[in-house]
């Protein structure tokens, strides 16, 4: 997990270098919001909106090695860059466009882990839940509830749904919705 630490502060000084807006998501996230657990890689959503990607692309390959051959081009279809960094740890960056991403970004807050020289700057424990189910892959929903679990009454409730119900409606995917709400009243009753 250091290792996964140190690449995140890493990519994260990056960036600030860049003067790039961001937020930490995923797995590093998820040791601050909801029941730490292992993870190989560091998620990050960064701020590039719509026509100026390959800026950020070619910036982030000028200093990280790509995963997979063509990946300048799979990450404009694709909207995740996939990189290495110099540590040998996975990097996933999530070139964000929507006014949710945006929005997640201007609530981030820098969070110190145990075993983290810098602090690293993750989304909201809202925000990690509306990424997670809006994934919907079944990690995410276990990593959802631990968020619950943790949280509780804490949690804004309002502005999860808020931020969600437009994301599902474009993935025509009601069904998250509902899931949501299970636990939610297995939790929050």
């Amino acid at each position: 997990m250091k290792n996964v630490l140190d690449a995140a502060a890493e990519l994260q000084r990056f960036c600030e270098g860049q003067g790039w807006r961001f937020c930490f998501i995923g797995g590093i996230a998820v040791q601050r919001w909801s029941q730490p657990r292992f993870t190989h890689d560091a998620d990050m959503t960064l701020l590039t909106g719509l026509g100026s990607e390959e800026n950020f692309i070619e910036k982030l390959l000028s200093y990280y090695r790509p995963r997979f051959e063509g990946e300048a081009t799979l990450a404009l279809r694709s909207r995740v860059l996939r990189l290495e960094s110099n540590l040998g740890v996975p990097l996933d960056v999530a070139l964000g466009a929507f006014p949710f991403e945006e929005r997640s970004i201007a609530r981030a807050t820098p969070w110190k882990a145990k075993r983290a020289h810098t602090p690293l700057i993750t989304c909201s424990a809202e925000d990690l839940i509306v990424h997670k189910a809006f994934a919907d892959r079944k990690q995410d929903w276990i990593d959802l509830e631990g968020v619950i679990v943790r949280h509780g009454r804490k949690l804004k409730i309002e502005q999860i749904w808020n931020e969600l119900r437009p994301l599902v409606e474009l993935k025509e995917a009601p069904e998250i919705l509902t899931k949501l709400q299970r636990i939610f009243e297995q939790h929050l009753d």
